[in-house]
């Protein structure tokens, strides 16, 4: 059973550090693209950074230089490490795997698997 699990969420003021990590089983992390989305209360859901098969990366504009996304494919798990954390990255962020995705434009070309998320809160 395919199934992405989500952890590491919390609160931390402003200015402080987060990792998330998502364990993936019943699948190879390695073998699709992975991704962190996040949605805020009356926003959009929106993509926050990706990682292909081959372990190329993007991000959003908004995270650039202060997010990181990365796989451990030993482990299979992907992580989010998210340091300069600011009030307005508050969300619920979810980890998703796809075969085929859009990396430059962080969207997805296949059937996507979510996990539930975990709540990001910063206070300032």
């Amino acid at each position: 059973q395919v199934e992405l699990v989500e952890s590491g969420g919390g609160s931390v003021q402003s200015g402080g550090s987060l990792r998330l990590s998502c364990a993936a089983s019943g699948y190879t992390a390695s073998s699709v693209c992975m991704g962190w989305f996040r949605q805020a209360p009356g926003r959009e859901r929106e993509g926050v950074a990706m990682i292909d098969r081959d372990g190329s990366t993007n991000y959003a504009d908004s995270v650039t230089g202060r997010f990181t996304i990365s796989r451990d494919n030993e482990k299979n798990t992907l992580y989010l490490q998210m340091n300069s954390l600011k009030p307005e990255d508050t969300a619920m962020y979810s980890c998703a795997a796809a075969r085929w995705c859009l990396l430059p434009e962080l969207r997805w070309q296949s059937a996507v698997r979510w996990g539930q998320g975990t709540q990001v809160t910063v206070s300032s």
